[in-house]
């Protein structure tokens, strides 16, 4: 048997159980991301306030793994979009850079139907569309957003550097210079009205 490497708890097991369908449990509690947490985000204000004014829904949780965030290391988890809308915009993630920004991330999704819309610094962006059993690469430098475009929680796995970091502060200051939203009944993509490139 190798030797036990140093750094690492061993009384942790290697393995979590995420949850891939409604009824299943997980071992470990997810972190939670309400519309009230999601402020800025959608380009029509007047249609959250709406939102909010009746009920504040779950727009996505993910659950980690909890690994070392020490190079070398993988980080990994779940992530779960709910479906919903703001005005005619999808329920989304935030979206992130990462902190070290030369980092790739792989998403395969599990459930669900989604898009993945991806950017870089110098402008460069596409939309990338998740089914069960397909995976998105993620090249570094590119920020990236699950944008949920069906009728059932759209489930991902996800794997990248576990030191990588996650840059949220641009994309709320900045947004994406793309929105996806719902026009004749499918999903979209038009320019952010909202995105400056000026903002820091």
């Amino acid at each position: 048997m190798a030797d036990k490497q140093p750094g690492w708890d061993w009384n942790i097991p290697f393995t979590r159980n995420f949850p891939l369908s409604d009824g299943m449990s997980a071992d470990q509690a997810s972190t939670k991301r309400y519309l009230s947490a999601m402020r800025g985000m959608f380009s029509d204000e007047g249609a959250f306030n709406a939102v909010l004014e009746e009920e504040n829904p779950l727009v996505y949780e993910f659950y980690e793994l909890g690994a070392p965030a020490d190079a070398g290391d993988l980080a990994f988890g779940t992530s779960i979009t709910y479906p919903g809308k703001v005005g005619k915009e999808y329920f989304m993630t935030k979206g992130h850079f990462h902190t070290i920004l030369e980092t790739a991330e792989v998403y395969w999704c599990i459930r669900g139907k989604g898009l993945m819309l991806l950017e870089n610094p110098e402008g460069d962006w596409r939309i990338e569309e998740l089914v069960p059993g397909r995976a998105v690469y993620v090249p570094k430098r590119y920020a990236h957003r699950s944008i949920n475009v069906g009728t059932e929680p759209f489930a991902t796995f996800f794997v990248f550097r576990a030191d990588a970091g996650h840059d949220y502060g641009t994309i709320e200051t900045k947004g994406y210079r793309k929105l996806v939203v719902e026009r004749n009944g499918k999903p979209v993509v038009i320019d952010n009205p909202k995105w400056r490139e000026d903002a820091r």
